[in-house]
């Protein structure tokens, strides 16, 4: 089983969690930025010395609320990669319709081919208008399939996200191509050189390496679409028997659409929120303002619809859990290192799992704690799997 580690990639914090300001009003300077960006290429290069497989950002733009401050992660990537040699370093999620996706094409081969083949290329549709309107010169957001206000905003980003993930295919797996669609025309027509007009382009550089491509699964129509393309799904923030449903569906899917049966656990990766200390008790007292603040912040862009509400019934746009239900619902592993490692086992036994990414570090946690969590995973809990 490969383990990752996944980070916001967020400032500091000291008044994260339910009495703090509201999400919206906190601002930070730029020394606070740079601050995080510093110690995120630190934990990088940790997780590398502690054994750790991947180690994976976001992308995100315009967040003076200082919750995830890395705008590009293949920018980020390659400081990273020129600071470690055998980790490999991905991105939850380039946000396709963000980029053109030919420059997506290059600078991914570019960060991949340089760093040995360590690169992963992730890919997602985006959940924050704020961030999509102004880099599309406001022609594409984000809606979501069950809200019929932003049903249209939807539709058209999974269109546009499909051409661009089909423009892309085709870029890096053809020496020469030409793509004609809706949104994309390459080569645009009419481009005069050296006495006749450009028919296909060539990107330069293209992958030399193997790649993996995953994007989330988070909708009943990327649970379809994914398998189709043949790409990784990633799993998060799902009650746990939602979570089995999806993941043995995707392998159904890709069965139908590949020919092949999916081994336990292939092409799918679980996503888990963990925190670690001596006790139970005491886990549980120090990751709740970063659980809380994380929902207060995520929650009203309807990140929780993968939870079961109070009813037992699929959680509505906009539900903010508890900490003690996020445990129960096996989306936190919290605890002592032996509850972490239990908790990390049944998902092993009913998913599995090939490919596991933990996610330590709560919107406001300083560092010096992230840290400490990335060692104490290595050191404590992982060590623990291996035990019959």
């Amino acid at each position: 089983m490969r383990v990752g580690i996944f980070l916001f990639g967020g400032v500091e914090m000291p008044d994260a969690g339910a009495g703090g300001p509201d999400p919206l009003d906190r601002r930070y300077d730029q020394q606070a930025v740079l601050h995080a960006h510093r110690e995120l290429l630190e934990c990088g290069i940790l997780a590398e010395r502690l054994g750790y497989d991947s180690f994976w950002l976001t992308e995100h733009h315009f967040q003076h609320e200082g919750y995830e401050v890395v705008p590009n992660g293949l920018l980020f990537s390659a400081f990273l990669a020129a600071r470690t040699s055998r980790l490999r370093i991905g991105t939850m999620f380039n946000v396709v319709g963000q980029w053109h996706p030919l420059r997506l094409a290059e600078d991914f081969a570019l960060v991949h081919n340089l760093s040995g083949g360590r690169g992963i290329l992730g890919v997602g549709r985006g959940t924050v208008p704020r961030e999509m309107l102004p880099l599309t010169a406001g022609q594409f957001s984000v809606g979501s399939h069950d809200n019929p206000d932003a049903a249209e905003a939807d539709r058209r980003n999974r269109e546009l996200t499909a051409e661009a993930l089909d423009v892309i295919e085709a870029a890096v797996g053809q020496e020469s191509f030409a793509f004609q669609g809706k949104h994309f025309s390459l080569p645009p027509p009419g481009i005069p050189d050296r006495g006749g007009d450009v028919a296909a382009l060539t990107l330069v550089p293209r992958p030399v390496f193997p790649f993996e491509t995953w994007q989330a699964v988070t909708s009943p129509p990327t649970l379809k679409e994914v398998p189709r393309r043949g790409y990784g799904g990633v799993f998060w923030l799902k009650e746990r028997n939602r979570m089995r449903r999806d993941w043995d569906e995707f392998g159904t899917l890709f069965e139908q659409h590949h020919g092949r049966p999916l081994g336990p656990g292939e092409r799918r990766l679980l996503v888990l929120n963990v925190a670690v200390a001596d006790s139970r008790e005491q886990a549980l007292d120090e990751v709740r303002p970063g659980h809380d603040e994380f929902w207060r912040f995520l929650g009203p862009y309807g990140w929780g619809r993968g939870y079961n509400g109070p009813d037992g019934a699929p959680a509505p746009a906009g539900f903010r859990p508890t900490l003690e239900e996020s445990v129960d619902q096996g989306v936190w592993a919290v605890g002592s290192p032996f509850d972490v490692a239990s908790a990390i086992q049944r998902y092993r036994k009913t998913l599995g799992l090939q490919d596991l990414v933990l996610f330590p570090a709560m919107p406001g946690d300083p560092y010096p704690r992230v840290k400490d969590q990335l060692t104490r995973i290595a050191t404590e809990v992982l060590p623990l799997l291996d035990r019959p």
